[in-house]
């Protein structure tokens, strides 16, 4: 039997675990990869139970980018097919990084290409200390565009320009400071570390990290604007108004745990 490219678990609290599942490759993304984690990401977003999504790798790699057979075969496509095998990475991107649930990145060594989008397109991201990071597309005479949106938003335009065009390697330290990881740990911890963050979201309301999440996607381009004043209003509104959002200030006011820790 053919091995899984993808490994799904999911605990006693409702977290579920993504492992990309290629440790002989270094969890090389291909085409298969790609639309399979697209529709376990699909199915964990609308699955009400679940709390929560981390993802993580298989083997001593996060994800070292694009498989080389798949590469191969692109080499040779006519633009219809690349055309198309841009839109399914870039479906990806836009499912990862708009999934309603809360998502964690949990990184243990290379991370490169298509790998770092990932990295970028979770809310929060933890990474070992000897974990690496790089783009290494134009070596190849290509461009990271799939991920361009997301690796801006995380590290901005400037140092994107560096990265994209020197395809220079860095390490944690230069990812945290970059704004690209939130967390830099010892491999020893990052097991810790995740369970912590996990308890952290566990304490919130399913839904108002939803709607958080949401709102910041849909604001982060407007700045100070009328548009997103109007829009802040209008969630607060629908948020405070909602049955969990009763239930939050119910249960602060009656110094009690509110109804989805129970």
């Amino acid at each position: 039997m053919a091995q899984d490219c993808i490994l799904l678990s999911v605990d006693d609290r409702n977290i579920a675990t993504l492992s990309l599942n290629r440790p002989e490759l270094h969890n090389a993304i291909d085409d298969t990869l790609a639309l399979r984690l697209t529709r376990e990401l699909h199915e964990l977003g609308r699955d009400p139970s679940i709390r929560a999504i981390v993802l993580t790798g298989s083997g001593m790699n996060f994800s070292t980018g694009h498989d080389m057979q798949w590469l191969e075969r692109l080499n040779t496509a006519d633009d219809a097919t690349l055309q198309q095998q841009a839109r399914l990475l870039a479906q990806l991107m836009v499912t990862l990084d708009t999934l309603p649930k809360p998502t964690i990145a949990k990184v243990h060594g290379s991370a490169f290409g298509i790998g770092v989008g990932l990295v970028a397109c979770c809310d929060v991201a933890i990474s070992c200390t000897d974990s690496l990071f790089g783009f290494s597309e134009v070596k190849l005479g290509s461009i990271p565009s799939s991920i361009a949106p997301y690796i801006i938003r995380a590290i901005g335009a400037r140092a994107t320009r560096r990265y994209f065009i020197t395809a220079e390697r860095f390490n944690a330290g230069k990812a945290k400071r970059l704004g690209l990881v939130h967390q830099v740990v010892e491999a020893d911890e990052l097991d810790a570390s995740l369970e912590m963050t996990l308890r952290h979201l566990l304490h919130n309301g399913p839904q108002a990290m939803v709607a958080a999440k949401q709102l910041v996607n849909d604001i982060s381009q407007l700045g100070t604007s009328q548009a997103a004043l109007d829009i802040s209003i209008a969630r607060i509104t629908s948020v405070r108004t909602s049955e969990e959002g009763r239930e939050g200030i119910y249960a602060y006011l009656q110094k009690r745990a509110p109804g989805w820790m129970l």
